[in-house]
């Protein structure tokens, strides 16, 4: 994707996908589709964000060089909000997350220096797993990992396991405020996915981690482990003590709720539905346990485009996701089936077209009420 106009129209093949297709996690794809000047992160492709360097100015040749970077980086954003494709969602993540620098030129060192710093903490404290201090944490961790998609075969495998591991204890005793909280482990898994499907062309679901180089399976682990760090320094209040994050967002998406559906919001009252009770979930593991992981992957490319994707628009999402289910949480004639149904939402054949017409109506609740709060405090 060699420039902004040639990016934007290769957005048009993340909707194209049918649903046989979508079935699997990221269909597989055949080198000789990818465009020409796509590679591998280790040879970075000239993606919108080139830049020259401060001492040596190129010619401008036109518009797309006379974008400045933040400029650029609202192209970016903008074509990244209506999904990414497959083979240039790796480096998008990347670049939208703030782990891979703009600047063409300083890559390949950023590249080297954080992964190098994150195997270098492995080094100094991964053998701490088992001391008195984080034996705890650790156990909880060690715990969590195989429940996380249990039903996907990838994350079964020991090789993987010990990756999330890795990643999770290290993230936790660097960041003492929250440490591990159950849900994080989730958070791991669009970044590790997106991230080794830049080195595999079959089906990713049932791909053993194991036959890949190690340098290979390193840098994937490392990546998974900085684009976490950078997505939980956004939301990092929901997994300090009492996550008062989470328990502001639950009460702003009841508030919400109680304006945009009255009737859905009185019948919870009724059968005294506590919003606690079902979108606890929906904040701490930000919808993965709702939704497919290819749906989830497919949110993120917009989360990751919008500014505070991931906490203020995450809240509209939900709200859009709760009035989705109204004829269904209408005709629930009880407590019991109306909690049974918002923790089973049947979404396991969802794909692309309903996570865009959900981003869609989330989009239109934040337009009305986003900059007029006032529309939905009592």
């Amino acid at each position: 994707a060699s420039s902004f106009h040639e990016f934007a129209r290769s957005t048009n093949d993340a909707w194209d996908i049918n649903d046989e297709d979508d079935e699997d996690l990221l269909a597989p794809i055949h080198p000789s589709s990818l465009p020409s000047t796509l590679h591998s992160v280790h040879q970075v492709p000239p993606l919108p964000l080139q830049q020259p360097s401060d001492t040596t100015r190129e010619p401008d040749t036109g518009p797309a060089d006379r974008l400045a970077p933040p400029t650029a980086e609202e192209e970016l954003r903008k074509h990244s909000w209506s999904g990414i494709p497959r083979e240039v969602r790796p480096i998008t993540w990347r670049l939208l997350s703030g782990y891979l620098p703009a600047n063409m030129e300083r890559r390949d060192l950023v590249l080297k220096r954080k992964r190098d710093e994150y195997f270098g903490f492995i080094e100094q404290y991964y053998h701490s797993r088992t001391d008195e201090t984080y034996k705890d944490t650790y156990r909880q961790i060690h715990i969590d990992i195989p429940r996380t998609n249990p039903l996907i075969p990838l994350f079964q495998q020991p090789t993987v396991q010990e990756v999330f591991e890795r990643i999770l204890f290290i993230w936790a005793i660097r960041h003492p405020a929250s440490g591990y909280v159950q849900g994080i482990n989730d958070l791991v898994t669009p970044f590790f996915v997106v991230f080794l499907s830049e080195f595999v062309v079959e089906d990713v679901e049932n791909f053993d981690v194991a036959s890949l180089p190690l340098d290979t399976q390193r840098n994937i682990e490392a990546d998974s482990f900085w684009c976490m760090t950078k997505l939980l320094d956004g939301i990092q209040d929901n997994y300090t003590f009492a996550q008062p994050g989470i328990q502001n967002n639950v009460k702003a998406l009841e508030e919400l709720v109680s304006r945009i559906d009255e009737d859905i919001h009185n019948y919870f009252k009724r059968y005294e539905v506590e919003y606690l009770q079902f979108a606890f979930r929906w904040m701490n593991n930000l919808l993965m346990r709702e939704l497919p992981l290819r749906c989830t992957i497919r949110l993120w490319d917009t989360y990751q485009a919008e500014q505070e994707g991931f906490s203020h628009f995450h809240l509209y999402v939900c709200a859009a996701f709760l009035i989705e289910w109204r004829k269904e949480i209408l005709s629930m004639v009880d407590f019991q089936g109306l909690l049974m149904l918002l923790q089973n939402l049947p979404t396991i054949h969802w794909g692309n077209e309903e996570v865009g017409l959900l981003l869609a109506e989330a989009y239109r609740l934040k337009y009305m009420f986003a900059d007029a709060p006032n529309h939905y405090r009592r």
